[in-house]
């Protein structure tokens, strides 16, 4: 399981995988390297031409029970989430529970009327380099659980809504949109996802408007 109250967390957590690096060097290269701020995350951002062709979402395997406990990705994630926790019974079916969808200040006592949302969306990770990726690569993308702001549980009407648009052209409730843009940048930066001019262009607005707080070191793995 993970940790609980994830939702809580404002703070980014990126990984950026140390290739060819030993555990200790990898350690003191994490803690070595300061985490950027969020303007320049964003300004560090590739901007590339979107290409859909080829994408379907069965290219992502999700949801997947990497650990073995019965409960995949997302339940995993509502468990996680969960303002107060839902009991857990066998094959990790969920009773109970309270959560809050941070996209539209809405509290939900039913966990069927969530989604889990990818952050950046299956189909936009896709154009953005995911199609470049082998089946593995994608389903751990699918079904990652090590830095909060990847998946999110949120209304299901607000994830329609959403859909698999960009910042450009969706966004949650303006109270949340730094918290929103900063997660995004995040996890476009721990997957090397590159971003369009129009996103970038929004991405760059929104951000001159927030506080350019630090991304946190990733977690150590």
């Amino acid at each position: 399981m993970r940790l609980p109250l994830r939702h809580t967390v404002l703070a980014l957590a990126l990984l950026a995988p140390l290739v060819g690096a030993g555990p200790a060097q990898a350690q003191a290269t994490r803690h070595a390297v300061p985490p950027p701020l969020l303007r320049a995350a964003v300004a560090d951002l590739t901007v590339a031409t979107e290409n859909r062709e080829g994408y379907k979402r069965t290219s992502f395997k999700h949801w997947v029970d990497a650990d073995g406990d019965s409960c995949n990705a997302r339940q995993e994630v509502l468990i996680a989430e969960a303002i107060d926790a839902p009991e857990v019974g066998p094959r990790c079916a969920l009773a109970g529970g309270v959560w809050y969808s941070y996209y539209d200040d809405q509290i939900v006592t039913d966990a069927g009327k969530l989604d889990v949302d990818h952050l950046v969306p299956l189909a936009e990770a896709w154009d953005s380099g995911a199609s470049t990726w082998d089946a593995a690569q994608r389903e751990a993308y699918a079904n990652y659980l090590d830095a909060p702001e990847h998946l999110v549980a949120v209304t299901a009407r607000s994830n329609r809504q959403k859909a698999d648009k960009d910042p450009a052209d969706w966004l949650p409730i303006e109270a949340v949109r730094c918290r929103y843009i900063a997660e995004w940048t995040a996890v476009k930066r721990q997957w090397s996802l590159t971003v369009d001019e129009r996103e970038k262009q929004e991405l760059t607005s929104i951000a001159a408007q927030c506080p350019n707080a630090p991304l946190p070191t990733p977690p150590a793995h």
